[in-house]
C-alpha cells in the first residue's frame, strides 16, 4: 500500500467513527419527564424513577436519554411544556400528578403516556378502564386521596383535646373538592369543627397562617398538592413558628421540621412509574398494561418538633411509625 493510499484510508476512518457515534446517539430512545413541580425537591421521585428504569434495563446517558420539563408549580405552563415534548418526538412521556397527566393526554393521542395520579384515572378520562386502559395512557395510582380520613384520625389521636381543625387546599388542584369532601366527613365522624383555607401562591400562605392564628385552631391538615410539596421546608417552618401541629402527606415535610407526615412512599411510587416506562420502551403498549396501585404508605413523626410544640406522642402512635425523627 502506498503512503498516499494509507493516509486516505486513515482519513476516511476518522470520518466514519464520529458518524457512527452520532448514528448510535440518534437511535437512543428519549423519554419526556413532565412535572408540575420544581426540580429542587424532586430528588426522591427522580431516584425512584431511575431505579425503575434501571430495573427495566435502562440507564440515563447509556441507553436512554431523558428530556425534563418543570412547570415550577405554574399549572398553566403544562400544556406548552407537554407540546414541547410532543414536538421533540419522545418515545414516552412520564407524567406525575393529575394536572400533568391531563396536559400530556391533551397534547397527544399517539405518544405513550405513563401517569402517576392519586385519583381514579377512569373518572378523569385518562383511561377507559383500569384493567384495559385502551388508549395511549396507563400508569400508577396511589392512596394519597383515599387516606385523607386516616390523616385526620392520626392528627386527632396526637391531639385528642383539640376540637377545631383547619384544612389547607390549593383550589386550582382538581383534587381539592374531593379532599375537602373527605376531610369534612372525617371531621364530622370525629366530632370536630373544620375550617377550609385556600392557598395557591406564596403570598396566600402568609394570609393562611394569619387566619390560623386568629381562629386558634388546634391542628392543621395540608391537602395533597405539588405546590405545597415544593414548599415543604417553608410550610414546616410556618407551622412551627405559629405553633400549630400539622400533618402532610410526604416525608419531606416531616424531614424539614414538620410534625407528622402520612402518605405514599414517593420512592416506591415513582419506581413503578419508571418500570412501566421501561416496559413501553421495550415495545409493550399502554393500552394493554393495566393501571397499577401503589399501596405502600409511610408514617413519619418528628419527635423533636413534637417536644418543641409541647406534645407527648402516644406510644401507640410511635409504635406504628415507619420512621421517628429525633
Amino acid at each position: 500500500m502506498q503512503r498516499r493510499d494509507f493516509v486516505t484510508l486513515l482519513g476516511s476512518t476518522a470520518i466514519t467513527w464520529p458518524l457512527a457515534a452520532r448514528a448510535q446517539q440518534s437511535v437512543m430512545p428519549v423519554i419526556g419527564f413532565l412535572s408540575s413541580a420544581a426540580p429542587d425537591l424532586h430528588s426522591a421521585r427522580l431516584r425512584g424513577f431511575h431505579q425503575g428504569l434501571k430495573g427495566a434495563g435502562y440507564v440515563e446517558g447509556q441507553n436512554v436519554a431523558i428530556e425534563y420539563r418543570w412547570a415550577d408549580d405554574q399549572y398553566d405552563r403544562l400544556p406548552a411544556l407537554a407540546a414541547e415534548l410532543v414536538h421533540r418526538q419522545v418515545k414516552v412521556i412520564a407524567a406525575g400528578g393529575i394536572p400533568t397527566a391531563l396536559a400530556a393526554k391533551a397534547a397527544t393521542a399517539t405518544i405513550p403516556i405513563v401517569f402517576g395520579v392519586a385519583i381514579d384515572p377512569v373518572e378523569i378520562g385518562l383511561v377507559a378502564s383500569l384493567n384495559r386502559p385502551g388508549g395511549n395512557a396507563t400508569g400508577i395510582t396511589d392512596l394519597n386521596i383515599e387516606v385523607v380520613p386516616k390523616r385526620m384520625e392520626l392528627l386527632h389521636e396526637l391531639i385528642p383535646t383539640a376540637t377545631m381543625f383547619a384544612l389547607l387546599v390549593n383550589p386550582t388542584n382538581p383534587n381539592a373538592k374531593t379532599i375537602v369532601r373527605d376531610a369534612q366527613a372525617a371531621a364530622r365522624a370525629l366530632g370536630l369543627q373544620l375550617h377550609v383555607l385556600h392557598a395557591s401562591s406564596d403570598r396566600d400562605l402568609d394570609t393562611v397562617f394569619a387566619t390560623v392564628a386568629q381562629l386558634r385552631v388546634g391542628a392543621l391538615m395540608i391537602g395533597a398538592d405539588p405546590f405545597f410539596t415544593s414548599r415543604s421546608p417553608r410550610l414546616a417552618k410556618l407551622t412551627v413558628d405559629h405553633a400549630v401541629p400539622t400533618i402532610y402527606e410526604f416525608r419531606e415535610f416531616a424531614a424539614s421540621g414538620g410534625l407528622i407526615s402520612y402518605g405514599s412512599d414517593e420512592l416506591e411510587y415513582y419506581r413503578l412509574v419508571g418500570i412501566y416506562t421501561g416496559k413501553i420502551l421495550k415495545g409493550e403498549k399502554p393500552a394493554d398494561l393495566p393501571v397499577v396501585r401503589s399501596t405502600k404508605v409511610e408514617l413519619i413523626i418528628n419527635l423533636k418538633t413534637a417536644k418543641g410544640l409541647g406534645l407527648t406522642v402516644p406510644l401507640s402512635l410511635l409504635g406504628r411509625a415507619d420512621e421517628v425523627i429525633e
